[in-house]
């Protein structure tokens, strides 16, 4: 028996002298494919470490970006199946994602891609046909499915720190409402989300809006006042708010039409019950002699008008009617009964919903204008008899 030689004494077998005597050729040819052979040895390490982890758990896409040596995004996008990525590193992910086992979460991902169903909503904490209007969006938004995250405007509150908590809140839109946002503001959020201003013009094709038609609002104030007999009547504006320079010009435009221009009254005014009380103050405290009615900007400054008058002595509306504009709760409250013009606050929801929805299903922006209504209560009356 032939005793074995020390190399084959573990049972490995020689190699045949062919190719113990390797050319030269052959092992260039072997050094050549080494920065191939490296690279795949290096991805089979990373495969075989994310496959180690795979045995404690279930593969991660950061798996499968390590073992390609490539970075998360590059892979996700591969995986999404979304332009950005080469042919050749398409397949090269695939492959190394099927080899270590990867299984997309088709659930995280739909998580992902589908909508928040939020839409945030900013509003002015002082303004009650504000506080009517979220009360209908809520609603409106549940018709939908979709839930309302308001964020109050306040006097210790800007309406860009407003706008802020609601981009931290996954919104699929921003719904301002009486927005003062600059142009420029609303741009730079209009290119974060869509974006709709509510009671406010847009003067921007990239914003949205819904607004009830104030021209035609005033002027129903106008025509209701002038058939009761008035001919000197007060115009309370709201200053620089949205909405105010429609009014003042529906209201100049009502007076003409009825052949009254001259005496159209216009005072500055603003938003507020302070706003229509000094206002009210100045037309009876001038040396000419008071308007026989006063349509005031908005239904709060109307209670100022309202409440200098008591004050004062002056009957409502036998000695003055009044005309507030909005229809809120204030106009409806027993002790006051206000006559007012309706934005409708149900049906301004319901378009700025839909309108909403809309845009965030990629529908271009648009204007809405809905049609308001004169709402008659109890502080209008024909207007007195001269002495």
């Amino acid at each position: 028996m032939t005793k074995p030689d020390d190399d084959t004494r573990d049972g490995a077998e020689q190699p045949p002298p062919a190719r113990a005597a390797a050319t030269d050729a052959t092992a260039a040819s072997t050094a050549d494919s080494a920065t191939a052979s490296a690279t795949a040895s290096a991805t089979d390490s990373a495969i075989a470490s994310a496959a180690g982890s795979e045995r404690k758990g279930r593969p991660t896409m950061a798996d499968v970006a390590r073992a390609a040596g490539m970075s998360t995004a590059l892979v996700s996008i591969v995986i999404r199946g979304v332009p950005g990525a080469s042919d050749e590193t398409r397949r090269r992910v695939l492959r190394i994602a099927d080899e270590l086992g990867y299984v997309p979460d088709h659930r995280a991902q739909k998580l992902r891609r589908s909508s928040s169903r939020v839409l945030g909503v900013v509003f002015e904490l002082q303004q009650p046909f504000h506080g009517d209007l979220v009360e209908h969006l809520y609603a409106a938004a549940a018709r939908h499915g979709y839930e309302a995250v308001i964020s109050a405007v306040a006097p210790s509150r800007a309406e860009s720190t407003a706008v802020d908590a609601l981009l931290r809140e996954r919104c699929e839109a921003a719904v301002l409402l009486g927005s003062r946002l600059s142009d420029e503001e609303l741009e730079r959020l209009a290119r974060r989300l869509p974006t709709l201003l509510v009671a406010r013009r847009s003067a921007l094709a990239s914003v949205g809006s819904v607004r009830g038609d104030d021209t035609v609002g005033i002027g129903l104030a106008v025509d209701h006042l002038v058939g009761l007999g008035h001919r000197r009547i007060a115009h309370i504006d709201g200053a620089g708010a949205p909405g105010s320079s429609d009014r003042r010009l529906g209201f100049l435009q009502g007076m003409a039409d009825h052949g009254l221009a001259d005496s159209a009254d216009v005072l500055a005014g603003g938003l507020t019950e302070e706003a229509g009380a000094e206002g009210m103050r100045h037309l009876l405290d001038r040396p000419v002699p008071p308007p026989t009615a006063v349509i005031a900007f908005n239904d709060r400054t109307a209670t100022g008008v309202l409440d200098v008058l008591a004050h004062r002595g002056r009957k409502v509306p036998t000695e003055i009617s009044v005309v507030g504009y909005d229809d809120s709760r204030l106009a409806k409250m027993p002790h006051v009964q206000m006559t007012t013009v309706s934005q409708d606050a149900s049906a301004m929801a319901d378009a700025a919903v839909t309108a909403a929805l809309d845009l965030i299903e990629g529908g271009p922006p648009h204007e809405t204008v809905l049609t308001p209504h004169l709402v008659e209560r109890a502080t209008t009356g024909p207007a007195p008899t001269p002495r």
